[in-house]
């Protein structure tokens, strides 16, 4: 079973969060599962741009750090990009998907930032002229379920220290299931599927965007040559 009956395949792309179709989908096949209203989402939103640091006003819009999907599906306008890295943090498998990339019979796994560490990626600059629209559609795709937490970071680029935001794991959600054996990583990562298509193919595409962009994981990488066997 891939799915679960009668659910059908969601692709993450702008029409489907300018339409707010992945929580219309949760509201419908998943009324059980507690989502962030709108006016969370918004309030979170402007939260986060009453309290950018200093060297974060001057800016035409926002950088984002893209660890994950972002970087090779954004879904919003990107006026730049810098390939960065985030110290403090790192990428890890640590949050468990019975729904979107799972089900409850094929759960799977997604990437989170943990504490700890660093991370390499992508600084994403999201220009201001129509910010809090675009930030309306991450928060949609990134705070629906309360999985992560938005935070100002420092990000270390080409062009010199930038801050931005990035949505790190929120330790308290009931999804994060902290650092897992290898077995378990690669089960859950070789079997999840759900609406939102497979995990295999989210690792696959990071693994293959952070190459193209010259940045090296290998951690994911040695996940990739294990899920594969």
């Amino acid at each position: 079973m891939t799915k679960q009956a009668g659910e059908k395949s969601i692709a993450m792309t702008r029409e489907v969060l300018e339409q707010d179709l992945i929580r219309h989908h949760f509201e419908h096949a998943h009324p059980e599962v507690a989502l962030q209203s709108q006016q969370q989402l918004q309030r979170s939103i402007h939260h986060m741009l009453a309290t950018a640091p200093p060297g974060a006003r001057h800016l035409d819009g926002v950088y984002l750090f893209a660890y994950g999907s972002l970087i090779w599906n954004p879904c919003v306008e990107v006026a730049e990009r810098h390939t960065c890295r985030l110290f403090g943090f790192h990428r890890d498998f640590c949050l468990k998907l019975d729904h979107g990339r799972g089900t409850p019979e094929t759960p799977g796994l997604m990437l989170a930032l943990a504490p700890g560490g660093s991370c390499h990626g992508v600084a994403l600059r999201v220009p201001g002229e129509h910010l809090e629209r675009e930030l309306t559609l991450v928060w949609r795709r990134e705070m629906l379920t309360g999985a992560y937490r938005p935070r100002w970071v420092k990000l270390k680029t080409d062009v010199g220290p930038i801050w931005g935001i990035a949505f790190v794991i929120n330790p308290q959600h009931d999804r994060y299931i902290g650092r897992q054996s290898d077995d378990v990583v690669i089960q859950l990562l070789r079997t999840g599927r759900g609406v939102l298509g497979s995990c295999r193919e989210y690792l696959d595409n990071t693994v293959g965007d952070l190459h193209s962009l010259g940045i090296r994981d290998r951690r994911l990488e040695w996940l990739q040559r294990a899920v594969r066997q």
